[in-house]
């Protein structure tokens, strides 16, 4: 296939870029390049003739339209989003125009793209979206593809409303879909501003590792080279107009969380005295968090025969090792802003 890669050097997008490009594919990424994104991230793909890159922003329609008509992609992973719920509480502006309006603009250069082109049928336009969007779970109970929408942050509603635009685009105007809702992703080339990263390079600069409220906030945690053979496996197989729920089968606190992050440094890369596990710190809660997220991963294990590869406790000691190998990769990230500071903390 021929895949154009929106968000391609972000943290998910450059997983699926590397992992497409090493099975042969077509890769044409696309990003912006703003804060969160790194050209480093995909530096190997790009070193194939398989892979190119153009730099545009998915709200400018005319630029859409030339990568289109330049490549002529067999189908489209969209991926491009702005992703952090902290940054969304203190300016959600950007996660409307971004996650919201160029959505928009994606789809309907991607349907002008497919009407010109005589609805090739193997056309796909594969939108990428997180378990956020259902909102809240008790202490049972797991999110299906059925479950009803219920966002509780600007950045969830947004990419409540981006799915609710593509499942539009496809009921209205026949443009071939297909949707994916996530569970939280870590693992290699990570942002160091979400918590797993956060914790590692807190943990080796003796710094305190937050934790927000209590730490019984629960997630279901997916290694993210899992997720983008997920990802592929839906672009190529995938029902149209199907969504599927793609979980890591892997629940935990965030307190249990760091603390077994805090046993794999310990491990790794033991502490004069002590272990990082004192360096644990409760703050503040975040406004709005949700409590607890549980995926039920039926429909992708029945229909489309996949599974995570790993547990949460091996997918953790893969990522504390990268990180502990490529601190020429996330030194400098720490320098771009926010990053290190307590954001989302406006009530």
């Amino acid at each position: 296939m021929k895949i154009l890669v929106t968000g391609g050097a972000g943290f998910i997008g450059s997983a699926v870029v590397r992992l497409a490009v090493s099975r042969g594919h077509e890769v044409v990424n696309l990003d912006a390049l703003t804060y969160a994104a790194c050209l480093e991230n995909v530096a190997e793909a790009a070193q194939s003739n398989l892979y190119s890159f153009e730099q545009a922003d998915i709200r400018d329609r005319a630029r859409l339209d030339e990568v289109f008509a330049t490549h002529r992609p067999d189908v489209v992973m969209h991926l491009a989003a702005e992703s952090h719920v902290d940054r969304s509480i203190d300016g959600p502006g950007e996660f409307i125009l971004t996650n919201i309006n160029g959505t928009y603009s994606m789809l309907e250069a991607a349907r002008a793209y497919w009407e010109t082109a005589g609805r090739p049928a193997a056309f796909r336009f594969h939108h990428i979206s997180t378990d956020e969007v259902f909102g809240s779970l008790g202490a049972e109970g797991q999110f299906t593809e059925t479950t009803a929408y219920d966002p509780r942050s600007p950045y969830s509603a947004s990419k409540a409303a981006s799915d609710h635009l593509v499942r539009a685009w496809h009921e209205t105007y026949g443009l071939p879909v297909v949707l994916t809702n996530c569970s939280n992703n870590y693992g290699p080339y990570h942002f160091p501003e979400k918590l797993i990263p956060v914790v590692i390079l807190n943990a080796l600069a003796g710094k305190p590792l937050p934790i927000y409220g209590d730490g019984s906030n629960v997630r279901d945690w997916l290694y993210v080279e899992d997720h983008a053979d997920a990802l592929l496996l839906v672009v190529e197989k995938g029902a149209l107009g199907r969504s599927y729920n793609i979980g890591g089968e892997n629940e935990r606190s965030n307190l249990q969380l760091v603390q077994t992050l805090c046993q794999i440094l310990d491990a790794k890369r033991p502490k004069p005295v002590g272990s990082y596990a004192d360096q644990i710190t409760f703050v503040t809660d975040r406004p709005g968090h949700d409590a607890r997220y549980a995926i039920d991963p039926t429909r992708i294990r029945e229909e489309l025969g996949w599974r995570p590869s790993v547990t949460v406790e091996q997918g953790l000691e893969k990522t504390v090792q990268w990180y502990l190998d490529n601190e020429a990769w996330w030194r400098p990230l720490q320098a771009r802003q926010g990053v290190g500071q307590r954001l989302g903390v406006k009530a």
